[in-house]
């Protein structure tokens, strides 16, 4: 299977299936003498994993990580970093029924129509859980921008109708509520909507956002590389997520030129913008505004309710989906919206440090 690995410089292979023994990345092109130890990537982990509160699946993992190379009396060697998650709380005979057939909302046919074959088990590489890779490579992303002054945070910005007030943001509430949501006030309304959601046998969507602070002006290219369509390419394919939108998104659509260009002014004899409709990237390159990315997350697929479909045979079937499923994907996929997020960013610093001749020269001839 192609597709499993992602980055240019700072490279990472995610591996493994939701129902088997393991589930882990490689990182190849992290620096050497980095300060890491695996609670640095445990507490990420901590964030995406299930049955941690009422809107997430009843699944109990414990999500421990173990550092298998790559890492040498708590410093990073500079070799590949090899980190691994077991599974321990698969119950695959939930799933032995969806071999013969395809549910609905899921990757069970498309699966089936590229390999002929699939692992039925709780999707398999398709599952959520692949998503353990990128969190633990994304936490190691996180440690180095934030020796660089970059700083990445990504939230929950609407469950259903419940959408929070920006005017009442407090980044520690991301991490104190169950749904991920920076605003209190939302995270209890959002909280009665998904049990009456679950009250219902059903599931519901939502939208998360994530903000780059600290990120310099010139991160980026201007042509296949653009920051912000790699930026895309990172969020679109965590499972779910069917938009993504950068700064103010689809709104642009609808305004004059002069409503929406971001007016340039001096301020500490430094360029900045007067406002930020381009969410901090224009022409694919970084501008040293706060960089704004936006997600928005189908409803779960797996729910309780009747469905209708088709199996293998060919007969169109009713079925009733059986397991530990999330009513709502996006409190779990925030930490992975940040974690994509930050490898995206990451990997754009170090490709843009040979950008200039100046700067190589300085590098290797400092005198």
């Amino acid at each position: 299977m192609a597709g499993s690995t992602y980055g240019n410089i700072f490279k990472i292979t995610t591996w493994g299936e939701s129902h088997g023994k393991a589930l882990g990345v490689v990182i190849d092109g992290c620096p050497a003498g980095l300060k890491l130890q695996e609670a640095d990537i445990q507490r990420y982990l901590d964030r995406r994993k299930p049955g941690t509160s009422t809107v997430t699946t009843s699944r109990k993992e414990a999500d421990a990580v173990e550092i298998l190379s790559g890492v040498f009396e708590g410093r990073t060697t500079g070799t590949p970093i090899s980190m691994m998650v077991r599974n321990t709380s698969q119950i695959s005979r939930d799933y032995s029924e969806i071999a013969s057939y395809y549910r609905p909302g899921h990757a069970d046919y498309t699966f089936d129509e590229k390999y002929g074959f699939r692992d039925y088990r709780g999707g398999g590489r398709s599952s959520g859980r692949e998503t353990i890779g990128r969190v633990a490579a994304g936490a190691v992303a996180c440690r180095i921008l934030e020796q660089l002054g970059v700083t990445v945070c990504a939230y929950t910005r609407s469950i259903g109708p419940v959408e929070v007030d920006m005017e009442k943001f407090d980044r520690e509430a991301v991490l104190r509520t169950a749904t991920a949501m920076p605003d209190e006030e939302a995270d209890r309304r959002a909280v009665e909507y998904m049990e009456e959601t679950r009250h219902a046998t059903d599931s519901s969507g939502g939208c998360m956002e994530c903000r780059v602070e600290g990120l310099p002006a010139g991160i980026g290219d201007p042509v296949f590389e653009k920051l912000d369509a790699n930026l895309a390419k990172a969020v679109m394919s965590i499972g779910a997520v069917k938009a993504v939108e950068i700064g103010d998104g689809c709104l642009v659509s609808k305004r004059r030129g002069s409503e929406n260009n971001d007016a340039f002014r001096m301020e500490n004899g430094k360029v900045r913008k007067a406002t930020n409709h381009a969410g901090g990237i224009l022409g694919g390159i970084s501008d040293g505004d706060m960089l704004v990315v936006r997600a928005y997350v189908k409803p779960t697929a797996s729910i309780f309710l009747t469905q209708h479909t088709v199996n293998q045979s060919g007969e169109e079937i009713d079925i009733n989906i059986k397991g530990r499923h999330d009513p709502v994907i996006v409190p779990r996929a925030v930490v992975v919206m940040e974690c994509m997020t930050a490898l995206t960013v990451l990997d754009a610093m170090l490709l843009n440090m040979s950008a200039r001749m100046e700067s190589i020269v300085k590098f290797y001839r400092p005198e």
